[in-house]
């Protein structure tokens, strides 16, 4: 793993845990900006407007269909995922691969755009979830991918994209010759310490997508080591027309039987007989296997195999002591994703990947490779800490589940939320296995020691404890390496499950703030993880970043418990203490000073064509006059933005011009924040955000609708 600059070794060690990414995930995206002029309208009175561009979200072109409201607490289990066996789930991806030029044609692709069917979801009630990549011309689109919900009916109720850009013509013929490419991706490698000479493949033509603008440009993938000796996979993407780099992501993202394992104790393994032996073979985990590297960088390894059925003795010193952890932290993930998620598999299919042990000398890290489809751990520190803790092994197969379906660029934003995925879902293996020698905790790699005081890697109730993670969001973060800006995500995730402020769970005592001084709920543990799951699986592309995690996670948490839930509420509230969004509206929890923010989240129809809808929040708490710089928050998914005509209501009946509609407009989506000058009506009162459609052919909805008293 190359180290930042200025960074010691110890803090490249503080980054272990971690992936590898196939060659087709990549890093960055795009979003497009809505923009909107502000226009002065009076009625009883008048209401100065000042517009702001605001960042669109996944582009959504109709809402999802309502959920029945549910008992507060009480889980809608037909959102939650079918168990589907392997032939079930194959038969719906033959369906989808059936019907995907179809799907292209319902979503306005071009005649050179074809869609690939990459994963399907399917809910107990029905609806189910397609990820679809896209080609363009035959060549790759990168950042193209896509989800599509589809009701059981067969209605399409959303799509959610990488990006909302427009493909439009590019051109597939190269100005630059591929060896430029690799030349320059050969430079980039040297720097990274690897020494390999040619690239591990031929440059690939792809078209790069992701930051928003359609490019024609080659990926190149050098191999070789890195500086610390992990594998290196060094992804450059180079514009095909200057030959100027545009991107480059590092693939490997370092990570840190009845056996008688160093950390979990004495356990049962499922194994094989080969003859007269035992082998570490799980034929009922789909024949996961785990193999001895024996110091090596390269290659499967040797499957272990034991005359006597016992593997390991507790210590590193017997090198079957580090296959019986990989192998056990294997079984538990397996079982905690087929019991919680009903998911087979890492990809969903019943397949198994296999656990590699003894990787080169004295490494001091862990990593899940695409590639091989496998896990590898280093013996750390003088080859005497193995990385094959139960939480490691969650977090290095959950990279595997990430990859099979969102797969989050590792870059920015969107690579925290990579790494807090595999936190996130290894601490849920943790908690899942309910071993006494490991407990279920909020610490990641307590066990591995790595930094040789008996302190863990992270900490999810105060990520910055270790010197370096992120409490909260901040429009640097994702600037930070991943493994530092994931502890946004790690803690919303603890916040949503225990809360804010201090207790001791299981023995360990914690404290987490909030970035706003207020207290959050947690809703608990379990139901923290179906929610992120979900989202996970149904609503995050490559390119989310944290504000889009906030929308697809209050999505699942509606389908999961309904809009009107304490876990919906629990959501916004957790996401707002880690300075993302605003907490629970209409009404909500103004700070003492009588400033606060009320928000509609709920999703409401526009109707097509001379139509009009409205969505409206309840300020209370909140005396005298509003003030001259009111924040208004508008998400409107719409095909057609210059179909619409927004205006900000007032409880007298005043309004605000926010956006006029154009002829001219049209991209998708109207989002952003204006700023109204409110001082002449009073702030108590029912507020209305009023949309009308002046033009038939178009439909959309209003996502969100949010005021802020300053």
């Amino acid at each position: 793993m190359a180290t930042r600059p200025g960074a010691t070794q110890k803090e490249s060690v503080l980054r272990s845990i971690s992936h590898r990414r196939t060659p087709h995930a990549f890093p960055g995206g795009g979003r497009r900006r809505a923009t909107a002029t502000g226009a002065l309208v009076a009625v009883a009175a008048m209401l100065a407007v000042g517009a702001q561009a605001g960042a669109a979200s996944a582009d959504t072109h109709t809402p999802a269909a309502k959920k029945p409201i549910t008992l507060a607490g009480k889980l809608d289990t037909g959102s939650l995922p079918a168990k589907l066996t392997p032939s079930a789930r194959a038969e719906l991806i033959r369906g989808a691969n059936a019907t995907k030029a179809d799907t292209a044609k319902r979503l306005n692709l071009g005649a050179k755009e074809k869609l690939t069917v990459k994963d399907v979801v399917k809910d107990r009630d029905g609806t189910t979830h397609t990820r679809y990549e896209r080609t363009y011309a035959g060549l790759p689109v990168l950042g193209g991918d896509l989800v599509v919900q589809t009701a059981k009916s067969g209605k399409t109720e959303k799509v959610t994209r990488a990006t909302t850009a427009k493909l439009g013509n590019v051109s597939t013929t190269a100005a630059v010759k591929p060896a430029a490419a690799e030349k320059k991706a050969l430079a980039l490698a040297k720097d990274a310490g690897s020494a390999k000479t040619t690239a591990d493949k031929a440059p690939r033509k792809v078209i790069w997508m992701a930051d928003g603008k359609p490019t024609l440009a080659y990926e190149t993938v050098v191999g070789g080591l890195q500086d610390d000796g992990t594998p290196n996979q060094l992804h450059v993407i180079t514009d095909a027309a200057t030959g100027k780099k545009i991107f480059q992501w590092q693939g490997i993202e370092t990570s840190t039987g009845t056996g008688n394992t160093e950390y979990s104790g004495t356990v049962s393994l499922s194994t094989s007989t080969s003859g007269s032996s035992y082998t570490l073979n799980d034929t009922t985990r789909g024949g996961h296997k785990t193999y001895n590297l024996n110091h090596g960088t390269s290659g499967t390894g040797s499957l272990f195999t034991d005359p006597d059925d016992t593997w390991g003795d507790g210590t590193p010193n017997n090198a079957q002591t580090a296959a019986a952890d990989a192998h056990y932290g294997a079984a538990e993930t397996w079982d905690y994703y087929k019991d919680t998620f009903g998911r087979t598999g890492i990809r969903g299919d019943g397949a198994a990947a296999y656990s590699r042990v003894h990787y080169g000398n004295s490494y001091v890290n862990a990593f899940w490779d695409d590639s091989c489809f496998c896990m590898t751990y280093g013996d750390g520190q003088n080859n005497q800490d193995p990385l094959t803790a139960l939480d490691v092994a969650g977090h290095e197969m959950s990279h595997g589940v990430t990859a099979a379906t969102a797969g989050l660029n590792y870059s920015g934003e969107s690579g925290g939320l990579n790494e807090a995925t595999s936190d996130i879902m290894g601490t849920g293996v943790e908690w899942y296995a309910n071993n006494a020698s490991d407990k279920g905790d909020y610490l990641i790699g307590e066990k591995i020691d790595i930094n040789g005081n008996g302190t863990p890697l992270r900490y999810m109730d105060q990520p910055s404890k270790d010197g370096g993670s992120a409490d909260y969001w901040s429009s640097g973060v994702g600037n930070e390496d991943v493994h530092y800006s994931s502890g946004v995500a790690n803690h919303f995730f603890y916040l949503l499950s225990e809360g804010s402020g201090a207790k001791t769970i299981n023995g360990v005592n914690y404290n987490s703030p909030t970035s706003d001084g207020l207290p959050v709920t947690g809703i608990g543990r379990d139901k923290a993880l179906q929610i992120w799951y979900k989202a996970l699986t149904e609503q995050f592309t490559s390119t989310t970043n944290y504000a889009s995690a906030r929308t697809g996670t209050l999505a699942a948490a509606s389908a999961l418990y309904g809009a009107s839930s304490p876990e919906y509420k629990g959501v916004e509230n957790a996401w707002a203490g880690v300075n993302v969004g605003s907490r629970d509206g209409g009404g909500g929890n103004p700070p003492p000073s009588g400033n606060g923010t009320f928000e509609n989240s709920n999703n409401i129809n526009i109707p097509d064509g001379y139509g009009s809808a409205s969505s409206s929040v309840s300020v209370t708490g909140i005396s005298g006059a509003a003030p001259s710089n009111l924040q208004v928050s508008v998400d409107i998914k719409h095909s057609y933005r210059g179909d619409l005509v927004v205006d900000l209501v007032a409880p007298n009946g005043a309004y605000a011009r926010l956006k006029n509609s154009s002829p001219y407009d049209s991209a998708a989506n109207v989002s952003g924040t204006w700023t109204v000058d409110a001082s002449s009506v009073a702030a108590a009162g029912t507020w209305k955000l009023r949309v009308q459609d002046v033009y038939t052919g178009d439909t959309g909805y209003i996502d969100d609708f949010k005021l802020t008293f300053p």
